[in-house]
């Protein structure tokens, strides 16, 4: 009976990972209230999974609010910047969607605009997890979203499954956010890994290493 409250038991350690996941949740929404805020809030979210639920690292209020506050710049403007796109694309992908609809075939370019979320998918991991320029988050952002496709497509899939259940169960909104980028945690380590040397792949090895022991 004891085992049941051992923190290492799995049991344990999964209910641990799903209030994790409920906080987080709770933490980005009231993040995003201000809207401007959104890409800070979506670069802490990710920031603050990877380190507390996937590798267990430190706590979920102190590391979201710690990225929050170090890439809340750059993130924002580079959020801005794609809030802006978005609201010309949106209207234009609801143009395109109109003549589809009406049956002209060029319509179906309305796809296209899809694009630009499966970009944002790639930009906040990257401002989370590497220093670099805002140009060169987004372009790194972009090659990699079109290098890893069906990584891409995948990410997309499970978005749209994630917004279908909460469409069905409303419930499941306070899950929604923090549940798809521990999935996404999953798929963007592994490209990671391929754009980092073997020194930083060590070092961060270490890391989880000492964290543990």
């Amino acid at each position: 009976m004891s085992n049941i409250f051992n923190y290492n038991n799995k049991l344990f350690s999964a209910f641990d990972k799903v209030i994790n996941i409920f906080c987080l949740s709770l933490i980005w929404f009231m993040a995003c209230i201000p809207v401007f805020t959104i890409g800070a809030s979506c670069t802490a979210l990710y920031y603050a999974v990877n380190k507390v639920i996937r590798h267990g690292r430190g706590y979920i209020w102190k590391e979201f609010w710690s990225s929050f506050r170090s890439n809340f710049k750059q993130a924002t403007v580079i959020w801005l910047i794609f809030l802006l796109i978005g609201l010309v694309m949106g209207a234009d992908w609801f143009i395109m969607f109109q003549f589809m609809k009406a049956g002209a075939a060029w319509g179906k370019a309305f796809v296209i605009f899809v694009f630009e979320i499966a970009i944002w998918l790639y930009v906040y991991p990257n401002i989370a997890r590497f220093e670099n320029t805002n140009k060169a988050i987004v372009k790194n952002a972009a090659l990699m979203s079109f290098a890893h496709l069906p990584k891409t497509i995948l990410m997309l899939v499970i978005l749209l499954v994630i917004a279908f259940l909460v469409y069905l169960i409303p419930f499941l909104l306070i899950f929604a956010p923090a549940a798809f980028i521990a999935i996404q945690n999953g798929i963007m380590e592994k490209i990671f890994l391929r754009y980092m040397s073997e020194e930083d792949i060590a070092k961060e090895e270490e890391r989880n290493r000492e964290y543990f022991n």
